[in-house]
């Protein structure tokens, strides 16, 4: 399962995005063989466990042009650089605080000519960015999310959605929710977008301040 995948779940994708897309798979496995970020089981499933599993978020959201994303405690860059390849007109932040992981971020960015994503090696709470969305995938609790970010989350509203957090998470999300104490909060399961047993457990989570 390569590219196609994402082909089949998201129509209409130009022939930029196709190509882009379809990169990833030598790029990671070249940076993986000197940094490792992706065990080498998942670099077998790249399109389905990483690459389709931050998409996810694209089937809640459809960021808007000029939009702002900070993706925090961004790993190899999962969800942000298939996020940028899908939303090229929108601006992506990738942030982590371990250098080496920001160094595969920065390559695999430069080699795809992804203009719109910024790497940076700091935690998130350091980033003096203002912001429509931070996303990210299986970093922290829901409730230190919304700690490290409250600050930089854009007045200013252009979705549907208002701005805050959009977390890749899976199990029982309950009890982490309500520790949360966030005013505005969704889930979606990402398997009524995608049908892999791969997702069963896994969902979307929403929050907005």
């Amino acid at each position: 399962m390569g590219v196609e995948l994402i082909a089949q779940n998201f129509a209409g994708l130009t022939e930029l995005q196709i190509e882009r897309f379809a990169g990833l798979q030598e790029l990671y496995a070249d940076w993986n063989a000197k940094i490792n970020v992706i065990s080498r089981q998942d670099m077998e499933n790249l399109y389905l466990k990483h690459v389709l599993h931050s998409l996810a978020i694209a089937k809640v959201v459809s960021f808007k042009p000029n939009s702002i994303i900070v993706d925090a405690g961004t790993g190899g860059g999962f969800p942000g650089i298939p996020l940028a390849i899908m939303f090229p007109e929108v601006e992506f932040h990738l942030v982590d605080s371990i250098g080496k992981k920001i160094k595969v971020v920065e390559g695999v960015a430069e080699s795809l000519g992804l203009k719109n994503v910024k790497a940076y090696h700091k935690r998130v709470e350091q980033l003096d960015v203002q912001f429509d969305f931070c996303v990210t995938r299986a970093v922290a609790p829901l409730a230190e999310l919304v700690q490290w970010t409250r600050k930089n989350v854009a007045k200013n509203q252009f979705h549907d959605l208002r701005n805050g957090i959009l977390c890749l998470k899976g199990g029982d999300l309950k009890q982490e929710i309500a520790e949360a104490r966030m005013p505005r909060t969704k889930t979606w399961a990402i398997t009524d977008f995608f049908d892999d047993p791969f997702f069963e457990t896994k969902k979307v989570v929403y929050a907005s301040y």
